[in-house]
């Protein structure tokens, strides 16, 4: 099981096979994105580009510039993963804080998520081989429904 990570949005996934499945475990700093295809789960890492220290950067200087540069970087971050969901039909997004639910709420708000079937699922912590179990358990069981 290969670990990548990805600092732009986009087509991250160079597999032949077209997968239709994605998989997103997820808080507030990184998101860990998996196929779901007969080969091999591979992740990919997104990451937000506010971190520890960017915030303890900008507290220095005030709080309102951190809150603002928060902001401004969640969103981005936002959007990178946007740009790849955008490229499959149907995506379970889950992990232990309500980064899940903002990310769900942002693409809810933009028509060219309609068509794209997304879940949530609250979970804890996980390791990698617990996530790609829980993507495998959750697509096969909608395989079969």
């Amino acid at each position: 099981m290969s670990e990548k990570t990805s600092k732009a949005g986009g087509e991250i996934f160079n597999t032949a096979v077209k997968a239709k499945n994605l998989g997103i475990w997820m808080d507030h700093s990184n998101a860990h994105l998996m196929e779901f295809t007969t080969v091999p789960i591979t992740t990919h890492i997104i990451s937000s580009k506010f971190t520890h220290e960017e915030k303890e950067q900008s507290l220095t200087k005030s709080e309102n510039l951190m809150h603002n540069k928060e902001q401004h970087e969640q969103s981005a971050y936002y959007k990178r993963l946007g740009d790849v969901i955008r490229n499959y039909e149907d995506v379970i997004i889950f992990g232990p804080t309500q980064a899940k639910s903002e990310l769900l709420n942002v693409l809810r708000a933009d028509h060219n998520f309609e068509k794209i079937k997304i879940g949530i699922e609250q979970t804890d912590k996980m390791t990698q081989n617990q996530q790609h179990a829980f993507v495998k358990d959750y697509f096969s069981k909608r395989e079969f429904r």
